[in-house]
């Protein structure tokens, strides 16, 4: 069956590397989990590309809701989980592919009462699941020393102190409930930004969103859950938008294929066990000219994708993966 994708007025949100991905996993079919489910941009390209059936999984019931509309038209060969992807393997056994995503999705950004966004006013929120511990709740009553490891740590921000100490002068003469009061805390702890750099906020807001989603712990569980459910041959696509990310991803298909080597060579040789993946390419794929031109956000977007063996799964050396790790964790 010919690739294709789906057609931008049939889809409101093409996914970045779209095209690679499909390409990389083709030929498509069986049955795939798309644990990030979003607008279901990938959801349509697999089912397009010859899945007979997509799971497709999103934390966030308004990404269900506004997938109701045109659901329908795939019947019984598109179900719908509000769920964590962490669990995916609740979901789903014997899958011939699991694909993740873990950029945030575009309507999740554009939506100000979500309180993701930087650039628009609203409440300080930043939930995908839209339940537990806000954005709100850690700017406001975290100590001053764990907000600035979240920030170095979590969005690798070198200013971090700084902007830890100014956010709780500020919260102290009131709390801070609102995305563009704290982009201006922020946006005063740092130089101007210059023409085509990122805005200052950037990597603070990333930070508070990790934390607030637990996205390293959920990335690392969903890989492990991944390694559960796929059957032997079944492929594992992950698209990832910053280095923790992507090292995590590469560390993870390193370790389950044997490849990850020791950490010194002082260190004892680890027993050999049987590798549960075989990495597809060494090198991440990238985007290509064409979507770089269209969309600038995937400019750091990268694809990896690895193959389960018949190995039974195992546990994961969770410390190797590079996953930042803060005091008290």
């Amino acid at each position: 069956m010919a690739t294709t994708v789906p057609s931008p007025e049939n889809a409101p949100h093409i996914p970045v590397l779209l095209r690679p991905l499909i390409k990389a996993v083709s030929p498509v079919s069986g049955v795939w989990l798309d644990g990030t489910f979003g607008a279901g941009g990938y959801s349509r390209a697999l089912l397009e590309a010859g899945a007979d059936k997509v799971i497709g999984v999103d934390r966030d019931p308004l990404a269900l809701e506004m997938a109701a509309p045109w659901a329908g038209q795939y019947g019984d060969r598109l179900e719908l989980v509000q769920g964590v992807f962490s669990r995916l393997d609740e979901y789903g056994s014997d899958l011939d592919g699991v694909v993740l995503d873990l950029g945030v999705s575009s309507m999740q950004l554009d939506l100000a009462e979500r309180g993701f966004s930087f650039m628009k006013e609203g409440p300080l929120d930043m939930r995908m699941s839209q339940e537990g511990r806000s954005a709100a709740d850690i700017v406001n009553e975290a100590s001053e020393s764990d907000l600035a490891d979240i920030l170095f740590h979590y969005g690798e921000e070198r200013a971090s102190r700084r902007i830890a100490r100014a956010i709780l002068r500020e919260r102290d003469l009131e709390p801070i409930t609102t995305t563009l009061r704290l982009a201006k805390i922020i946006e005063s702890c740092l130089p101007r930004s210059k023409p085509g750099q990122s805005h200052p906020a950037t990597r603070s807001f990333q930070a508070l969103r990790i934390a607030v989603n637990d996205e390293y712990g959920e990335l690392i569980g969903g890989l492990e859950a991944a390694e559960r459910a796929l059957r032997p041959g079944g492929q594992l696509a992950v698209v990832t938008f910053h280095s923790i990310e992507d090292r995590m991803v590469k560390r993870f298909l390193q370790q389950r294929s044997g490849g990850a080597g020791r950490s010194n060579r002082y260190a004892p040789e680890q027993e050999t066990v049987a590798a549960q993946f075989i990495m597809k390419s060494r090198k991440a794929i990238g985007p290509d000219d064409q979507e770089l031109s269209e969309n600038p956000r995937s400019r750091s977007a990268k694809l990896r994708v690895g193959i389960r063996t018949d190995a039974p799964a195992g546990s994961c050396d969770r410390k190797g993966l590079g996953m930042p790790m803060l005091k008290g964790t």
